[in-house]
């Protein structure tokens, strides 16, 4: 298998290279042409119209993982069109150049699809109302990948967090060590999913039904607020030996840390169809919280 893997130097993007590793040929491509250990790898612009379809035209592969995304939330707000064209327009292009090669797609989508009013977990069919820019954009598409007519598997996922890259967990550790004090948004509910866990189970699906064609949720088990995970980070990295102290952390209300873009009030994500389909379900995300400071803690020992 020839594999196309976009965005190698993100959080998933970083996870994919390894967990489709045995299955084939990997080309990895980053903005910067180079992958996070200083390696040289395919250069490849979202802003670039057109690139992406003369890049599937020469390489020719059977299946494309797309981990590029803009992500900044409040960013996106005042960059309106970037935040378009990477999410949508550059999809929509990808999706159509794998439709006419032949080759699959598995594109990530989010939580923010969603308006964030319920009161139980959101399922596929759900109607979604994104609230601001970034969601509207990721919308966008995920519609482009469907009109494409190509193979293609879309999840949506939420609240990513890693060992590595730029993420709530890793932020808390840092300002954490910096203040005596916190406050961290109370009013806010999801499901914090590992990284390495979305590129496992990416990797599981496509090998237990390489033809399914569709929209699922992956995200891990259980629902927590911000503050919440980010106590049980801190008692976490303190009991492991991260950090050498913890601090305080108080929970707020979302109108008490006014942001640019509004977020989801309730954004867990139902993840039944995954596993009737696929026989999937991420463990609780206290579990992957557990095995990621592990992991830092191990580095760090050595």
């Amino acid at each position: 298998m020839s594999i196309l893997l976009l965005g190698a130097d993100g959080q998933v993007g970083y996870e994919l290279h390894r967990a489709f590793a045995p299955f084939g040929s990997i080309e990895p491509c980053t903005i910067s042409g180079a992958l996070p250990d200083g390696s040289s790898c395919t250069r490849i612009d979202f802003t670039d119209a057109g690139s992406l379809a003369r890049l599937i035209a020469q390489r020719r592969p059977s299946l494309v993982l797309n981990a590029v995304a803009h992500t900044q939330v409040d960013h996106a707000e005042d960059e309106a069109d970037l935040a378009f064209r990477i999410n949508a327009g550059a999809v929509g292009e990808l999706a159509q150049a794998c439709a006419e090669h032949a080759a699959k797609l598995i594109h990530y989508s989010t939580d923010y699809v969603f308006g964030g009013g319920g009161s139980r977990p959101w399922r596929e069919d759900d109607a979604t109302a994104p609230l601001g820019v970034y969601g509207r954009s990721k919308l966008a598409g995920e519609e482009a990948v469907r009109a494409s007519g190509c193979r293609h598997l879309i999840l949506r996922t939420a609240w990513v967090y890693g060992a590595r890259g730029t993420n709530f967990l890793r932020t808390m550790l840092r300002v954490g060590r910096e203040r005596d004090e916190l406050r961290v948004v109370a009013d806010q509910i999801g499901s914090p999913t590992p990284a390495r866990w979305i590129a496992a189970a990416t990797a599981l699906a496509h090998v237990r039904k390489s033809e399914a064609s569709g929209t699922w949720h992956l995200v891990a088990d259980g629902q927590c607020s911000w503050h919440e995970f980010a106590c049980a980070i801190f008692e976490r990295a303190l009991a492991s030996g991260l950090i050498e102290r913890a601090p305080r952390v108080h929970a707020i209300a979302s109108a008490d840390y006014p942001t640019k873009a509004a977020r989801p009030a309730y954004s867990r994500l139902d993840t039944s169809r995954m596993a009737a389909d696929f026989g999937l379900r991420l463990p609780d995300w206290s579990e992957g919280l557990r095995q990621v400071i592990a992991e830092m803690a191990e580095a760090r020992r050595m």
